[in-house]
């Protein structure tokens, strides 16, 4: 990879981290519903809707990252080739970040909105199940020894075949915010969407910086376990 790559990218996301903080906290208003007479509603959530800025971003790079892990799994398992897996692993791995972020700023947002911190409805539970399949991948991969690769990439597929179930199984009585055109991203504010643009480029810019980084970190650990073997083989190591 381009050795300048990384550095250009993250001059990008932290100038984007502070454009899109100002726009999210200056520049989107707070977040009031009415009812039909005029009066304000006890659902508005004032100030604390902020926090969809960061919730829905790190909620979609999880599914972009999970799906790339998926796919770069489905590739290994095809072609057996190295860089495939190094691509899951690194994935996956920030998958388990993101899917982190995702459980606790969605915890933060049914506290204020709902007064409860979690309900076993369909999509929370879907969220919860993808983020200890994922977990489970990295700890397989560190753990299960020198079949873990080809028994994650199967487990990396499984929780990419999660991804389409987890968006479309909200219900209608569900408190959790629709998706699709109906949603909260479609029906958005005019005056939140672009801090929402922006926001969401950030975090991708820095989705990109990490897999980047650790796909690098993978491929050495590769390689150095690779050099060990050789050694061990040769009786150059013991």
């Amino acid at each position: 990879m381009n050795r300048y790559l990384v550095p250009v990218l993250i001059a990008i996301a932290v100038v984007g981290l502070v454009v899109s903080q100002s726009m999210i906290f200056f520049d989107t208003p707070l977040e009031v519903a009415y009812m039909p007479d005029g009066s304000v509603s006890g659902s508005s959530l004032y100030f604390n809707y902020k926090i969809f800025f960061y919730h829905v971003p790190h909620a979609s790079m999880l599914y972009v990252a999970t799906v790339t892990s998926g796919v770069s799994s489905v590739m290994f398992l095809w072609k057996r080739k190295p860089t495939w897996d190094d691509i899951a692993l690194a994935s996956a791995e920030v998958a388990v970040a993101f899917g982190a972020v995702t459980l606790v700023t969605g915890s933060i947002w049914a506290k204020a909105a709902w007064d409860h911190w979690w309900v076993w409805e369909n999509r929370l539970t879907m969220s919860l199940l993808l983020f200890l399949m994922l977990l489970g991948y990295v700890l397989v991969r560190r753990f299960a020894g020198a079949t873990g690769d080809r028994l994650a990439a199967g487990m990396a597929v499984l929780s990419m075949m999660t991804i389409p179930f987890n968006y479309i199984m909200v219900q209608r009585d569900d408190s959790h915010p629709q998706a699709g055109a109906g949603g909260n991203v479609a029906t958005l504010d005019p005056a939140m969407r672009p801090a929402f643009y922006v926001s969401m480029a950030t975090i991708l810019v820095w989705f990109l910086i990490l897999v980047i980084v650790r796909i690098k970190g993978a491929r050495a650990e590769r390689e150095l376990r690779e050099l060990r073997e050789q050694g061990l083989d040769a009786g150059v190591l013991s």
